[in-house]
């Protein structure tokens, strides 16, 4: 009951991130599982300063693509949790890749810079791109940040969905949903839970 409210909570927090509401004509048609990477050859600005695609991070083992960003809440209290993994599982042979494909125009702490800062500050060992035209966040049926897409190597999606059931506290965790599904896909074996709901704030679609 106090997680449920506790996310009720955090669903009006984060309201005040959200765009205008999308019609169901409007959204992205979600990846379907089995599919193969979209885009892969799109190239995108880096941190820093080089332009990078998915294809140029595909890892032997698989690839994890995360839409993130640095200003929703849900991404903050993910956060941690989602560059601990990238980190750990880029050393076992899983490419990583971060995408904020969020408008600054329309918040302004998704702007280029701020992602450079965040980049350093919470260490990442991965790229952390911008989608400028969010074409890449359609293609793949992203919708929230932060949203994740992981595929194996034979460049399959494998699992879709949400980081793990407690974006507040990593301690009460009780489904680490990607991590699972990290594991699985570097060892070779098969992903349980392939498919989860993502919870986060609604992409800001640049126009």
């Amino acid at each position: 009951m106090k997680q449920s409210l506790a996310l009720v909570s955090l669903a009006v927090v984060a309201a005040a991130f959200a765009v205008a509401p999308m019609f169901a004509q409007d959204a992205p048609k979600a990846l379907g599982l089995g599919a193969a990477i979209p885009m892969a050859d799109k190239k995108m600005k880096n941190v820093d300063g080089k332009e990078i695609a998915v294809a140029d991070v595909k890892g032997a083992k698989g690839t994890l693509v995360v839409f993130t960003c640095n200003a929703c809440p849900y991404a903050k209290g993910w956060e941690d949790r989602i560059v601990a993994l990238g980190n750990e599982y880029k050393a076992k042979g899983i490419g990583v890749i971060a995408v904020n494909a969020n408008d600054p125009g329309k918040v302004s702490e998704d702007g280029y810079d701020q992602m450079k800062t965040r980049a350093q500050e919470k260490h990442f060992g991965f790229p952390y791109v911008v989608d400028a035209t969010s074409g890449l966040a359609k293609a793949y049926g992203a919708t929230r940040t932060p949203e994740a897409f992981l595929f194996d190597a034979q460049g399959r999606l494998v699992y879709h969905g949400t980081i793990d059931d407690n974006m507040q506290d990593p301690e009460k965790v009780s489904s680490h949903y990607l991590s699972d599904a990290l594991a699985a896909v570097s060892s070779g074996k098969d992903v349980a839970v392939k498919e989860t709901k993502a919870m986060g704030c609604g992409i800001k679609f640049r126009a």
